[in-house]
């Protein structure tokens, strides 16, 4: 039951990141504003919105793979590691005019949730 669970968490966090990925390549400006810090329109923001797309479409193909094809061990280290991403998030909201609720309420919660798919991926 843990193996499931512990998998089946890293599938659904890795398949949710491969989601706001493609959302931020595909609707850059809706994407922005659900992050938390909206993005007006200019030139160089769109780039910053492309590069946080691929960053988050690369996060979630990497996480897909390791459960792929990996050990559990290996799939927890990712999970540990990909934690400060939203982790960062959450900083970046905060600095950035965005609402504690948005900060906490998605980017922190989202990275304990990370870190406790790693450590039931620790448990197996």
């Amino acid at each position: 039951m843990l193996n499931f669970l512990a998998y089946g968490l890293a599938v659904v966090l890795s398949l949710f990141i491969v989601f706001i990925g493609v959302r931020f390549l595909t609707t850059p400006r809706n994407a922005a504003a659900g992050y938390g810090v909206p993005a007006s329109t200019g030139g160089a923001e769109s780039a910053y919105l492309t590069i946080k797309g691929v960053r988050d479409l690369t996060y979630g193909l990497v996480g897909l793979a390791l459960i792929a094809f990996t050990s559990a061990d290996a799939v927890a280290w990712f999970m540990l590691v990909v934690a400060l991403a939203p982790l960062g998030d959450t900083v970046i909201v905060l600095r950035h005019g965005g609402t504690r609720a948005v900060a906490f309420g998605i980017h922190f919660a989202t990275a304990m949730v990370i870190l406790l798919d790693a450590a039931l991926l620790f448990a197996l």
